[in-house]
């Protein structure tokens, strides 16, 4: 949906869905994950229809968050390859974070901070997901060992990436007009040639 013919398309509707398939599952992963991490969320279960269900469901729907997250990742890899300016742009990133974005280095369609963001996530992903296999008792039988040190890694990973979520929901809402390129898959051409204008020049030419 084009809410203007000169805004800049930036993400496709396949692509929008991907995200909002691992956005959901990752919820609601959080939600029943911290029910089975400490007793004072246990209340939580009742979203999932019980404890019983939440120990089933909560397998499952890392599987779901892992194949879409490398859907995902297949999609944006190569866009996310870090170069000299942006690592130049991480350097200065105070200035970004002090509101004065004007001078900084000019970015493509994802900046620095997004592209580490990207990476941290892909790390935090691919250890849910072996840990997460250390601990599906159900399907895997491994010694008790395993699992315990499988237990600590899988918390740990998961409230690193939780914080890492809850950077990005809060860049996302900071950056005015960033939402609503995941809402309708499009951005205005000042959006674009302000916070990402070698992309911009890209997609205008200009």
């Amino acid at each position: 949906m084009i809410r203007d013919p000169k805004d800049l398309q930036r993400y496709t509707a396949p692509e929008r869905a991907n995200h909002w398939v691992v956005g959901m599952s990752f919820i609601l992963l959080a939600l029943s994950g911290l029910t089975l991490f400490h007793p004072l969320y246990w209340p939580l279960t009742n979203l999932f229809g019980g404890g019983t269900w939440t120990r089933i469901l909560h397998p499952f729907l890392g599987v779901l968050m892992a194949l879409s997250f490398i859907a995902l990742f297949v999609r944006f890899k190569a866009l996310n390859v870090m170069t000299q300016t942006d690592w130049a742009w991480v350097n200065r990133v105070k200035e970004m974070v002090e509101g004065d974005d004007h001078n900084m280095p000019e970015q493509g369609k994802y900046n620095g901070g997004q592209k580490l963001l990207f990476w941290a996530l892909a790390v935090c992903m691919l250890l849910l997901l072996v840990s997460g296999v250390m601990l599906w008792r159900a399907y895997f039988n491994l010694p008790v060992g395993m699992v315990r040190f499988g237990a600590v890694i899988h918390a740990a990973s998961a409230a690193f990436m939780i914080g890492l979520i809850t950077v990005h929901v809060y860049a996302a809402i900071w950056v005015k007009g960033t939402i609503r390129a995941m809402w309708y898959g499009t951005v205005t051409r000042a959006w674009a040639k302000q916070h990402h204008r070698s992309w911009y020049r890209q997609m205008t030419g200009k």
